[in-house]
């Protein structure tokens, strides 16, 4: 896998910063202007330190703009680790401007009904504009994942949400696999059923994460997703369907929320 940057795609170099976390492991982090920036750059450094693989590197495990590099302290020292990071990505070419290498974008259709959405009205109030609105803005942000959580739920930012949307003020014990969850101006899928304080808006009917398969998710870190609102009677078509990639298809603007609820009357 190559890591240098496209001809003609402008990269300022990755300025990593690293700072010891605990006895083997360093925090690693890319200074930027902006979120997005910083995401991006420790999804590309993310890419290399796996490439590479440094002398004692045990592990990269991503977050939403960082990564904590585990590492054998038998092997190498937190200084002389750093070091290696900082020569790989100066080595690399890679930069602060860019996609991920090898990024795939990912279409997921999702229902909302009163049962699938029980904070739908909710967060349209705390927003200050319509449930319809609310779809809206959801379907017409492409999102890029950002980091794996719990149960390989990929977590999303942006959407384009006029203000920031808070958690519940009593998580739920008990969320559907599939419910399309919004915090913050962050996205995230429930993979498997289990408890939550994200609110909930909407269900996809397709399986996200199966461990028949190899590997269990389609997706990762530094992939797009956009959302589309498709009408209740998709569900029964749609539903158990693998996630897989929107092949051919380039991350761009789908229909309104509107427009999607139009053709389910």
């Amino acid at each position: 896998m190559s890591t240098q940057p496209a001809p003609g795609q402008p990269r300022q170099p990755l300025d990593v910063k690293a700072v010891p976390f605990g006895d083997s492991a360093l925090m690693v982090s890319v200074a930027a202007d902006d979120d997005e920036a910083r995401q991006a750059g420790s999804r590309r450094l993310r890419e290399i330190l796996l490439e590479v693989q440094p002398h004692g590197l045990l592990d990269v495990v991503a977050g939403v703009d960082s990564l904590l590099v585990e590492f054998d302290c038998l092997a190498i020292s937190h200084d002389q680790l750093a070091q290696t990071v900082r020569l790989a990505a100066a080595g690399s070419g890679a930069g602060t401007a860019g996609h991920a290498h090898g990024s795939e974008h990912f279409v997921i259709p999702m229902v909302v009904n009163e049962a699938f959405a029980p904070d739908l009205a909710d967060v349209a109030t705390e927003l200050g504009i319509s449930p319809e609105a609310v779809l809206g803005h959801l379907e017409a942000s492409v999102l890029s994942i950002n980091l794996l959580a719990s149960a390989m739920a990929p977590m999303m930012g942006r959407v384009q949400f006029p203000g920031q949307v808070s958690r519940c003020r009593e998580p739920r014990t008990n969320v559907d696999a599939g419910s399309v969850m919004v915090a913050g101006t962050n996205a995230i899928i429930q993979p498997f059923p289990g408890p939550t304080g994200w609110k909930v808006i909407g269900r996809t009917p397709l399986t996200i994460c199966d461990i028949r398969e190899n590997p269990p998710t389609s997706y990762k870190p530094g992939d797009t997703v956009q959302f589309s609102v498709v009408p209740e009677s998709e569900w029964e078509k749609l539903q158990g369907q693998f996630l897989r990639a929107a092949r051919g298809q380039s991350a761009a603007a789908p229909a309104s929320s509107a427009t999607a609820t139009e053709r389910e009357n």
